[in-house]
Parts: C-alpha cells; sequence; structure tokens
C-alpha cells in the first residue's frame, strides 16, 4: 500500500477514533497495530506477485480479495477471535474512508468473520470466591491493597481496566456507591457491597503508605511507587492470590466480573438490573449468564426428579445385560 497515502488515512482515521468515538488509548492501540499488520502484508504481497517496482496500491485500489487472502495467511497462527477482530478493524477503517468519501464501497462487508462458538464464561463457585476474597494478607498495605481490589472487583463486577481508571472522587463509601466510566466514556453508578465498602475503608486508611512522601494521586489504586496500578498488575495479583488460596485453576480479573453475574443470576437478581451493573448495551451479552444457570439447574434435575433417577436405573440395567 503506498505508503504516504496510507499514513495520513491512519492518523485521520485513529484520531477519529480517539477524538469522536471516545476509544481508549489501548483500543486506539490495538487498531493501529492490526491496521499496520494489514499494510505490511500489503506491501510483502505487491513485492512477491510484481517486485519493487511495481506500484503499490493505493486504499481505494484494495478489494476484497486482498482481504480474503490476508485472513486467510492469519489462520495459520492466529485464533480465530483475532481473525475477527482484525476484520473488524479493517471493516471500520474501510468504512470510515467510505463516510469520508475517500472511497466509494468498503471492501471488507464482502468477506465473512469466521464462525466462533460462544466460550461458557470462566467464573469461581461461591464458596472459592469468599475463599479468594480472604487470602490477602491484610497486615501490610499492599495485602489491604489486594484485599479491596479483590472484593471491588467481586463485589461491582467491574472490568479491569474500569477498576484502575477509579479515582478517589468514584468513590462514596458511606453511601456504597462508585462511579464507573465504562467502554466509550460511558458513566455509570455500580453499588458497593458492605464486605467491599469495608475492604475499602481499611484501604483508604493506609493509602498514604504507598505515597510515602510523593506528591498526591488521585488514582484509587496505587502501586508500590505511588503510581496508578496497572491492568497488567492487577492481573498478576489475582493470579498470584489464586495460587495462595490453592484454587487450582487460572482465572483473569474478568473472571471475577463473570462470578459476580453468575452468583447474582443464580440468587434470583433481576437480568435487567445486572445488564445495568455491568455496563452491558445489549441485553442478550448478559443472558449468556443465564445459561450457566439453566445448566446449573438441569443438572440439579436429573441428579434429583424421581423420573431421571429411574431413567438412569433403567440404563443402567441394560448395560450390565
Amino acid at each position: 500500500m503506498e505508503k504516504a497515502a496510507v499514513e495520513k488515512a491512519f492518523r485521520d482515521f485513529l484520531r477519529y477514533l480517539r477524538v469522536e468515538r471516545n476509544y481508549s488509548d489501548h483500543t486506539v492501540r490495538s487498531y493501529h497495530s492490526d491496521l499496520r499488520q494489514f499494510a505490511g502484508f500489503m506491501r510483502e504481497r505487491t513485492k512477491q506477485t510484481g517486485g519493487e517496482a511495481k506500484t503499490p496500491l493505493g486504499p481505494g485500489q484494495i478489494d476484497h480479495l486482498h482481504i480474503r487472502a490476508y485472513l486467510a495467511s492469519l489462520y495459520r497462527r492466529n485464533a480465530k477471535s483475532s481473525v475477527a477482530r482484525k476484520l473488524s478493524a479493517l471493516r471500520s477503517f474501510f468504512g470510515y474512508l467510505v463516510r469520508q468519501a475517500e472511497i466509494k464501497q468498503n471492501p471488507a462487508d464482502m468477506v465473512s468473520a469466521p464462525k466462533m462458538g460462544k466460550p461458557i464464561p470462566d467464573f469461581l463457585p461461591v464458596d472459592e470466591a469468599f475463599q479468594l476474597m480472604h487470602g490477602p494478607n491484610t497486615d501490610t498495605v499492599l495485602g489491604s491493597r489486594d484485599r479491596a481490589i479483590l472484593e471491588v472487583l467481586y463485589s461491582c463486577g467491574l472490568r479491569v481496566s474500569e477498576l484502575t481508571g477509579l479515582n478517589l472522587d468514584s468513590l462514596n463509601v458511606e453511601l456504597g456507591i462508585a462511579r464507573v466510566i465504562g467502554k466509550g466514556d460511558k458513566e455509570r453508578l455500580v453499588p458497593i457491597g458492605e464486605k467491599a465498602k469495608t475492604a475499602l475503608s481499611d484501604y483508604l486508611e493506609r493509602r498514604g503508605e504507598l505515597l510515602a512522601g510523593r506528591p498526591e494521586h488521585r488514582a484509587l489504586f496505587l502501586n508500590y511507587r505511588g503510581g496508578r496500578l496497572s491492568s497488567r498488575s492487577v492481573a498478576r495479583l489475582v493470579k498470584k492470590h489464586m495460587r495462595r488460596c490453592n484454587l487450582g485453576r487460572p482465572l483473569s480479573p474478568h473472571g471475577l466480573r463473570h462470578s459476580f453475574a453468575t452468583h447474582l443470576l443464580d440468587a434470583g437478581a433481576d437480568l435487567r438490573a445486572v445488564q445495568e451493573m455491568l455496563g452491558h448495551v445489549s441485553l442478550s451479552t448478559t443472558q449468556r449468564y443465564t445459561h450457566l444457570s439453566v445448566d446449573k439447574l438441569m443438572a440439579e434435575y436429573d441428579k434429583a426428579h424421581p423420573r431421571s433417577r429411574l431413567q438412569r436405573k433403567e440404563k443402567a440395567e441394560e448395560e450390565e445385560v
């Protein structure tokens, strides 16, 4: 692809995502990376088919066959979800160029995304979630911080980026309310449970120890250097406390969000209330957690209902014969 034209198109598109769509820096970087990967593929393809002397293709000369060839090259070393994300980035980019009248049609619209199953979200049973909450040693300030982080993730169902984006003025601990900035800079209010309120109060009393004479930082959760805690650090501390509690399964911070939703719905919470607390735009996104509850219900039914027990007994007798 022609370098000057492509670089300008990329800059304009990324500025549009950041300024007009209010996308996070992390999301914009992901789009940039995916688009650069496609541009690199097209440059290599041009060399292979026409040599160095052949004129590179500009954005308006890309068609659906180029995009299909690119996706085919990705399947060999990428998961379907990654391929789908990269195709989505191309659709957004070329869609932007159509709206800007830079090109006439979006070539990515003619390319189908890979079909993917809907994986069941990872979550903890209630007793293991309780065990994890009590994992950190609160005798230290870092342990007190970790306890507060785990309690807030599980109590509020936050995304890890929402948690690390919390500031001191995001909370009203007395009222038990957190003001959360979610995807697309959308704000929502989320209740804080009693255990999380206690853990937050304990942490806030000791938070100054992490500053150690450094200037005050507006971030709620600080690292040991007194700066804002990163999403990667939160993932590491969740993994550390899962291991210390001998909970033999991998779990990301997002797994505590899944646990929050699953446990609320299991206990009879209203689906739309859970949708609001999670910050889901579509109710269908929240409904996937109901499948977990239904599966559990069916298992209990098969185990307890007399007709189901009779069927299992008859099947066992047939196998003996």
